[in-house]
């Protein structure tokens, strides 16, 4: 397991782009049948992708969380963005279709993720963050993920929004996680931008072809800078930065955010107008 550091706003203005790309951007997450985490100190977020192909793949315990084994102090959210697989949780299984997702508490020992065919593996989107409190194993099937329509074509923004850990969802300790579909046409996401100094947020990009980037934008809103990001690359976001993007093609993306509370809605605005 990785360990990352991002920077703080105050080294911020001073860090040139491959400065920005190690503190603010995680690359090398995905790899066929391999399970790859960070842990980062930022809210101690774990994120990572576990991508089985013929065997299943155990979640770790890694020396650096000090833990008898990986969600003994844990939460943890499961987005399945490749094919149909299954994850097992202390024995039981939950089967897992595209964009299904799966909440497993604190206090499950044996986690292992699992492919049902490897010419169309699937692959897991991990986040995880520190509990202290235990809440029972959901799956969150992707219809029922509340979407909800925002943006127009006028704006090229026009994007479904599919919640599936919140408090009025599959509830958590502190992980607020869910997924923005942007439609053919639409290329911006949230827009207009925000922060939100309580919660680090965190964005997953993927369903994008190989030659396609984001434009994902970071950084006090006046004094942005930017990060050119690739399929299944993960952009951090500390609570001092806003987070917001355009992308080459229309792509979507998994928000993540653990911190103070879990109000969806805990924004503090930064129009456009005044993006420097």
């Amino acid at each position: 397991m990785k360990t990352v550091l991002p920077a703080d706003g105050v080294r911020y203005p001073r860090m040139t782009t491959e400065e920005l790309r190690e503190a603010f951007l995680l690359r090398e997450l995905y790899e066929p049948g391999k399970l790859h985490l960070n842990y980062l100190d930022l809210d101690r977020a774990v994120p990572g992708i576990a991508a089985p192909l013929s065997g299943a793949l155990a979640l770790p315990t890694e020396p650096e969380l000090r833990a008898a084994y990986f969600t003994e102090r844990r939460e943890l959210g499961v987005l399945n963005i490749g094919g149909d697989g299954s994850v097992r949780v202390e024995g039981q299984t939950y089967e897992l279709r595209n964009l299904d997702a799966l909440y497993i508490g604190r206090g499950n020992a044996k986690v292992e993720f699992l492919s049902a065919n490897q010419n169309s593996p699937a692959v897991y989107y991990l986040l995880s963050y520190p509990a202290h409190a235990t809440f029972p194993v959901t799956l969150i099937r992707k219809e029922d993920a509340l979407p909800t329509e925002l943006g127009s074509v006028e704006t090229c923004n026009k994007r479904t929004i599919c919640k599936y850990i919140h408090l009025a969802g599959a509830r958590s300790c502190q992980l607020v996680m869910g997924v923005t579909h942007l439609q053919p046409g639409s290329n911006w996401n949230t827009m207009p931008p925000h922060t939100h100094m309580r919660r680090t947020e965190i964005y997953l990009y993927f369903n994008m072809q190989a030659d396609d980037r984001v434009i994902h934008l970071m950084g006090p809103p006046d004094q942005t800078r930017h990060l050119v990001i690739a399929d299944k690359e993960v952009a951090l976001s500390p609570g001092w930065s806003i987070h917001a993007g355009v992308g080459t093609r229309a792509y979507s993306f998994c928000w993540g955010m653990g911190g103070e509370n879990q109000d969806y809605a805990d924004m503090d605005p930064a129009p456009v107008a005044s993006l420097r």
